[in-house]
This record gives structure tokens, C-alpha cells and sequence, in this order.
């Protein structure tokens, strides 16, 4: 199966301009055979943009998920992508997960908020989001998330074998690309599409790198800093062998 992974600049709250990439950036990656494409963290309204977050928040259902459900079904390619997300006066750094038909198949919050913006905007996510996509097994996460190793071995243990990241990595935290996102895959035996922002957003600068990690923890592909959309296709042949072994082996530390 071929998934597609955007990294570019956030719209800087330009709403309007995030559709339009959306639908530009479906388009291609639809040509290029992708049957679904994963965005960056809160792509709308932007991530760095907490007097945005509650102002523009939608709820799940509402008008920009009829508009990027839309986007979907005209490109005939699925779209995973972050949201600021409002149910009553609660707000929620979202993921939303729409079928190339249209159709939502998975919805998730975040779990692990990271810094004090995110916890002064946002409300705690409470459950995992799974669901079957073109018969694999597959899960949301954004961002910080992805970095607890007890959450990913959750999924795996639930036969979980693809992981969709919609993330806002800053510049500076690179290694989290380079080294734990493919520690984690490996760890778990799993795929891990990681998609991360370029460039800036007001005072905060993004790290880029946006990678598809293996269940061997190799790279299927990378970004560097700079706008990117990649096709990639996840099937990779791997000595079973080679594969590890951990949810078979894992033991309760001793009392």
C-alpha cells in the first residue's frame, strides 16, 4: 500500500490557504497512487497559534470536516490530518482520519500534551483510536504521543501494525525523527508515518525531517527541512528473523 506525507510551512491561521494546500497536496498524491496522506499536528488552524485554537475550533462533524471529507472523495485518496476540535466549551488537539471515500474512519485526541501552550489550550484526549484501513490494523497518535513507549506498545498488543502521526516537532528536538520514532517502530515491530512542519510559526521554528519508519526501524523515507510531499510504499520485505520479538518476550518486573 502507498501512503503519502506532506511536511510544509503551518497557514499561519489562513484557514482558506490550509484547504486549498490540502486539496492541492490530495491531488498529487493521489496521482502518484497513494490511498491516504498524513498532514502535520493542528494543521488548522496552525499549531503555534493559541488565540486561534478556541476562536476557530470546530466541532467533530461540522463544517471543516464536510469540507476536508470533500477534499478526500474528489482526490479518491484517504486524508489523516490535525484539527483544533471543539465538543461544548471543551477544545482538543485532534486527529481525524477520512476514507478516500469521504468518510470519517477514525477520530483520536491528543494524550500527551507537550509544554505549557498546549495544556493552557487544550483539554486531555482518553482512549486510543484504532481502526482497519485496506486490511491493516492501524492507529492514530500526534506528535508527543509517539514518544511513550507503553502507548506504542499498546497499539502493537492490539494488533496494531500502522501508526498515522500528525506532529509539530520543533527544531532542535531532531532526534526524536532520527532516533525514537525508529527505535519505536523497531521496538514494536510496526510502521510509523511521522509527519512533521517546516520553517516557522511566529517565535517557534520546526524541525522537519518527517520520516516513515519500518518494523525494522529502517527509514522508507525522509524529508529534510524544506516543503515536501512523499509517496512511499510501506510494503517492506524483511527477514521475519530479524524482527522483535518484544510483546512475545516481555515479563513483569519481578515484586
Amino acid at each position: 500500500m502507498k501512503l503519502g506525507l506532506y511536511q510544509g510551512p503551518p497557514v499561519q491561521g489562513d484557514v482558506e490557504e490550509g484547504f486549498t494546500r490540502v486539496g492541492r497536496m490530495l491531488d498529487a498524491a493521489s496521482l502518484a497512487g497513494a490511498r491516504m496522506a498524513v498532514f502535520p499536528e493542528l494543521f488548522l488552524p496552525g499549531y503555534n497559534q493559541p488565540a486561534l485554537h478556541a476562536r476557530l475550533s470546530q466541532p467533530l462533524g461540522g463544517a471543516w470536516c464536510d469540507r476536508l471529507a470533500a477534499l478526500a472523495r474528489a482526490a479518491g485518496c484517504g486524508l489523516t490530518i490535525g484539527w483544533a476540535e471543539r465538543e461544548g466549551e471543551t477544545v482538543y488537539n485532534a486527529a481525524t482520519a477520512f476514507g478516500p471515500d469521504g468518510a470519517i474512519i477514525a477520530h483520536y485526541r491528543k494524550l500527551q500534551l507537550f509544554g505549557q501552550m498546549e495544556r493552557d489550550s487544550f483539554a486531555k484526549g482518553e482512549a486510543h483510536a484504532i481502526f482497519d484501513f485496506e486490511g491493516t490494523s492501524c492507529a492514530l497518535m500526534i506528535c508527543y504521543d509517539v514518544e511513550f513507549g507503553h502507548h506504542v506498545r499498546a497499539l502493537a498488543d492490539k494488533g496494531v501494525g500502522l501508526i498515522l502521526v500528525p506532529t509539530a516537532n520543533p527544531a532542535g528536538f531532531e532526534n526524536v525523527s532520527r532516533r525514537i520514532v525508529p527505535a519505536q517502530a523497531a521496538a514494536q515491530a510496526l510502521t510509523i508515518v511521522y509527519a512533521n512542519y517546516c520553517g516557522r510559526e511566529g517565535d517557534l521554528a520546526f524541525a522537519g525531517h518527517s520520516v516513515v519508519a519500518a518494523p525494522d526501524g529502517n527509514l522508507l523515507a525522509t524529508a529534510r527541512t524544506t516543503e515536501t510531499l512523499i509517496v512511499t510504499d510501506i510494503a517492506h520485505d524483511v527477514d521475519p528473523a530479524l524482527l522483535s520479538t518484544q510483546q512475545a518476550d516481555y515479563r513483569e518486573t519481578p515484586e
